[in-house]
């Protein structure tokens, strides 16, 4: 009689190891190879040696990368130039390159998919050379503005339209709208289509590979897994998914999908979207709340998307259940870099709250964030949006909300440095013979400056609208939007319902130090006259008494010490920037959200400056979003952070968030979970919008930055995004050293 060998059952906290042991490795390699990464982590993944090639391009912070292409993938030119533009020529390239993709499949995992190149590798000529762009380049280098001309994403889609329809119902909408319009939308519905066959061969040949890889596994639970992806995936290359696990799948296609297109990351209401296939499933006796953690921990997994848990419905009622719990405690057990936000308010579950607070201090890996829901909402309403509506706005991005599928907004593209702003009338004040030098006069000019740099970046919004359909349209996310199919117009271009442009001010801490320090230590005191100021900052400080000059000016009280005229000026200049972003909409009738966000733009932006009167370095990093700059007090007060970051909220609808570092030692002392509960609920009363946190051990964070291999699987929230910090630059590294030892 032939004897039966037991074969043990992985369980899932080995599988979430497993998984995550294999992310860890992809991102060593990752580093190996592309290098420094001061972005998103991202879920991209290399593609296999003998199909990956290099290039040397810019990320979207302006820093040079190295990027991956598909080795043997042609892209198919419409342009002498060699570019390929407008809807069927992109869509076309996009769907042949989705059918080259190669097949990924993890059987630890319980879905598949990843995706392994970067569409916009590809678009090596990103505007036709005859294009005119009607001089705004020029103007934009005055001030030298992140400004998104044919800017990509950075609004968000409504994913309940494609899981009512799945991709087959999807197809079928695109054909049965075609034959609705005219000829002169041919290329818009033939670019929809190839999108989604691409995609569908993307699935299919999944599923198939599943089947296959099933047939050779030995590993009974392992073969059954793969055959269960395979059957899942057949049903979903047509079908709209049926359980909570085929939902989470269809979901992650998608947003994979959306990612390789154009970078797109916006999950929005991930929880919503999930409750009724999870309900239904626990009603039928086919889900349990371990199988629903371990299926959205998967999706996490694949792709770090920014999705909101809990906060109002269109009446107000918090939506936060069992589903929103389970999101939180699937990003908690997998432990990689995700973008989950918890909304905090005096109506959303408290509990919520202290759970998120409560993994900051067990993962230390920089999730969750908290968002200020309500005053988002509120904030939102006042741009003329009904409550019920302005409620349903989602958390989508770094610092950023939108409706999904019915507004597009660019939200984090468009940036004013005001610390250009601040040297631009400096200079021209010093340089004007005659000229009063006075604070006042400084700042009459610094405000005509900032008015023409929001009249600029409004102009780039108008040109956008126009023209961005013409050469890159928004077709993975025209797709869950509500309009752009119906009326066969991209959602750059007319296609959705609301366009409320956010342009966000970048340096307030810089700027609000150098007016204070220059009215305290020049005009009030007279230690310094105007033209010993330009000749110390046209010199960069430079030799013993620039060194003396500039610690007296840095050594004033700044921003954010609680009081002091730097946080006046801060109030003043947060003010002043609103006014002028919401006295009138672009010239062709769009509505400007203002907020403060830097990004990562903190080190390119402060490439292009000289030094600043409160005695930053030339070229040095400017402040970062509406933080007060590190070591703006003795103690670094928490408390007086949070007060100082809720007087300058811009109140629209975006978030001008609060990036706060603590020490993990908090977690052990009696209350100290309790602390920072009370500290967010306080910032959140006062205003607040958001709050990035990271629970770091400095010594730990030290040694890291000293030798990154030593905690490869250190994560840290940058600004908006997070990310394993040895994948960060050194610069980058940096800055996030300089907040963790300087705020302490």
């Amino acid at each position: 009689m032939s004897e039966q060998i037991a074969v043990k059952e992985y369980t899932y906290a080995e599988r979430y190891d497993a998984l995550r042991a294999t992310k860890l490795a992809q991102t060593l390699e990752k580093q190996r190879v592309v290098g420094s990464m001061d972005h998103d982590d991202w879920g991209m993944i290399l593609p296999p040696e003998d199909r990956r090639e290099l290039v040397e391009t810019i990320s979207t912070s302006g820093m040079p990368i190295t990027d991956v292409l598909l080795k043997g993938f042609e892209i198919t030119p419409n342009h002498p130039s060699g570019g390929f533009f407008g809807a069927k020529a992109v869509g076309e390239n996009f769907r042949a390159l989705m059918e080259a993709h190669p097949v990924y499949i993890d059987p630890m995992g319980s879905l598949a998919g990843a995706y392994m190149v970067n569409f916009s590798s590809y678009r090596q000529v990103r505007i036709p050379p005859e294009m005119d762009l009607g001089g705004l380049p020029e103007r934009i280098a005055k001030y030298k503005l992140a400004a998104p001309i044919f800017g990509q994403q950075h609004f968000c889609q409504d994913m309940a339209i494609g899981l009512e329809l799945g991709y087959g119902g999807l197809l079928q909408k695109v054909r049965t709208y075609r034959q609705k319009h005219g000829s002169d939308k041919a290329d818009f519905y033939d670019g929809l289509e190839a999108v989604l066959l691409g995609l569908q061969n993307w699935i299919q040949r999944t599923a198939d590979a599943a089947r296959q890889m099933a047939e050779a596994e030995e590993h009974p639970q392992l073969r059954q897994n793969l055959l269960e992806m395979a059957e899942m995936n057949d049903w979903l290359v047509e079908n709209p998914p049926r359980t909570f696990k085929e939902a989470c799948q269809w979901i992650l296609w998608y947003l994979i999908m959306a990612r390789m297109y154009n970078g797109s990351g916006s999950g929005g209401r991930l929880d919503v979207l999930l409750t009724p296939y999870y309900e239904r499933d626990v009603a039928a006796g086919i889900l349990t709340d371990e199988e629903a953690e371990f299926h959205v921990a998967n999706v996490l997994l694949r792709d770090t998307t920014y999705l909101q848990l809990g906060g109002p419905d269109e009446n107000g009622r918090d939506v936060t259940n069992k589903v929103s719990y389970i999101i939180l405690e699937a990003a908690h057990k997998m432990r990689i870099p995700t973008n989950v936000g918890v909304s905090v308010g005096p109506n959303v579950d408290p509990g919520l709250l202290r759970r998120g607070v409560e993994i900051q201090f067990e993962d230390k890996a920089g999730t969750p964030k908290f968002l200020g829901i309500e005053n988002i909402v509120e904030g939102f309403s006042r741009n003329g949006i009904p409550i019920e509506l302005a409620r349903q706005r989602a958390y989508s991005g770094c610092h950023w909300f939108a409706l999904p599928g019915r507004e597009y907004c660019l939200n984090d593209g468009a940036k004013i440095n005001l610390g250009k702003v601040l040297e631009v009338s400096f200079n021209e004040l010093m340089a004007e013979e005659g000229a009063e030098r006075s604070v006042v006069a400084l700042w009459e000019r610094f405000v005509a400056n900032l008015q023409e740099a929001v009249e600029i970046m409004a102009d780039v919004f108008d040109y956008h609208v126009e023209h961005k359909h013409e050469v890159f349209p928004e077709l993975a996310l025209d797709l869950c939007c509500y309009g752009p199919v119906e009326k066969g117009l991209d959602a750059s271009h007319y296609g959705v319902e609301y366009y409320n442009f956010g342009i966000d001010a970048a340096a307030l801490a810089t700027v609000a130090d150098s007016f204070a320090a220059i009215e305290q230590r020049v005009e009030r005191e007279g230690r310094l006259t105007w033209e010993e100021l330009k000749a110390f900052l046209d010199t960069d400080w430079a030799g013993p008494e620039g060194e003396r000059a500039r610690l007296m000016m840095r050594s004033i009280p700044r921003y954010g010490s609680g009081g002091s005229r730097a946080d006046e000026w801060a109030k003043r200049i947060t003010n002043k920037f609103v006014e002028l972003v919401k006295a009138k909409p672009t010239p062709n009738g769009h509505n400007m959200i203002p907020g403060h966000f830097s990004w990562a733009n903190t080190i390119p932006m402060g490439k292009t400056l000289g030094a600043t009167p409160n005695g930053r370095h030339a070229g040095a990093p400017i402040s970062h979003g509406a933080n007060p700059d590190p070591g703006f007090r003795k103690d670094g007060a928490p408390s007086a952070m949070a007060v100082a970051i809720a007087g300058v909220q811009c109140w629209y609808g975006n978030s001008s968030p609060m990036q706060i570092e603590l020490d993990p030692g908090l977690a052990r002392d009696e209350g100290g979970v309790e602390h920072v509960v009370n500290l967010i609920k306080t910032h959140v009363d006062l205003g607040g919008t958001q709050v990035n946190m990271n629970v770091m051990d400095a010594d730990k964070v030290l040694e890291a930055h000293r030798d990154p291999s030593k905690y490869p699987d250190l994560i840290v929230r940058v600004t908006g995004f997070s990310a394993y910090f040895s994948s960060l630059s050194p610069e980058f590294r940096q800055l996030v050293v300089e907040r963790i030892i300087r705020e302490r």
